[in-house]
C-alpha cells in the first residue's frame, strides 16, 4: 500500500483543545518534537559541563567543538562587537541542528520543515537586527539602503533594489531552511516507499538510494543550521558595523 509522502507533514493535535481568545494553542506534535530538542540540548550541555577536565571526555569535546565553531563563526562574520550576541547565535543553531537531527529519526517530526516555524525565527531576527542598528546608528542606519560609489543617475534604481532585497530576507531566510528540509525528507519517504512496494527483489536500487540519501539529508541538516546561522551573524555585522 503507497504511503503518502506529505503525511509526515501532517501537524496533529495531542491532548485537550488549549483556545485563549480564539487562538488555538494546543500542543501539538510540533510543539512535542521542539520540546524533545530543547531536553537533548540540556542533556548534551549538563553533562558536558558537570565535570570540567583538562583531557575532556568525549561529550566535553563535543561540547567545546560547538562553542569554538561558533565562537570562530562570529568573530570571522561580525567581528568583536558581535560578542555579546554569541549567547543567541549559539542557541539559535544548536537548536535548529538538533531540530533537524531528531526529524532524521524513524517516527518523528521535523519542526523545520514547516515555513511557519522557519518564518517566525526569521521575522524575530529582522526585527531585532533592525531595533539594534537603530539604537546604535540612529537613522544613520538607512545608509544600508545607499552603497557608496554608485553614480548619482542610478542611485534610485540602486536603493529601491537594495529596499527590496534587504526586506526579503526574513523570507529568503525561512524558505531556505525549510524548502531543504522538506524536500529532503520527501525524497527519503518517496525512496521508502518504492523499497516497500518492489519488494525485496526489486527493492535494493531504491534501497542503496534511501541509503544515500539518509547520509546526505543528514549533511544538510547540518548546513541548513550552519547557513542559518550564518546569515544571522552577517546581518548583525550590517547592524553593528554598518559597512556596506
Amino acid at each position: 500500500m503507497a504511503t503518502n509522502p506529505m503525511h509526515q507533514f501532517h501537524v496533529y493535535r495531542i491532548g485537550p483543545e488549549i483556545n485563549v481568545v480564539g487562538v488555538d494553542l494546543s500542543f501539538t506534535n510540533a510543539s512535542l518534537f521542539m520540546l524533545i530538542s530543547a531536553i537533548l540540548i540540556l542533556i548534551l550541555l549538563l553533562f558536558s559541563t558537570k565535570e570540567k577536565k583538562l583531557i575532556p571526555s568525549k561529550i566535553q569535546l563535543i561540547s567545546e567543538m560547538l562553542y569554538n565553531f561558533i565562537a570562530k563563526m562570529i568573530s570571522d562574520t561580525a567581528g568583536k562587537k558581535a560578542k555579546p550576541y554569541f549567547p543567541f547565535i549559539f542557541s539559535l543553531f544548536i537548536f535548529i541542528l538538533f531540530c533537524n537531527m531528531v526529524g532524521m529519526l524513524p517516527y518523528s517530526f521535523t519542526v523545520t520543515s514547516h515555513i511557519i516555524v522557519t518564518l517566525t525565527f526569521a521575522i524575530f531576527i529582522f526585527i531585532g537586527v533592525n531595533i539594534l542598528g537603530f539604537v546604535i546608528h540612529g537613522f544613520k542606519y538607512l545608509k544600508i539602503f545607499v552603497p557608496s560609489g554608485v553614480p548619482v543617475i542610478l542611485l534610485p534604481m540602486i536603493t529601491i533594489i537594495e529596499i527590496i532585497s534587504y526586506l526579503s530576507r526574513p523570507l529568503s531566510l525561512s524558505v531556505r531552511l525549510f524548502a531543504n528540509m522538506m524536500a529532503g525528507h520527501t525524497m527519503l519517504k518517496v525512496f521508502g516507499g518504492f523499497v516497500i512496494s518492489l519488494g525485496l527483489i526489486g527493492g535494493w536500487l531504491p534501497l542503496g538510494f534511501s541509503v544515500a540519501l539518509t547520509g546526505l539529508e543528514i549533511l544538510i541538516a547540518f548546513l541548513q543550521a550552519y547557513v542559518f546561522a550564518i546569515l544571522t551573524c552577517i546581518y548583525l555585522n550590517d547592524a553593528l558595523n554598518l559597512h556596506h
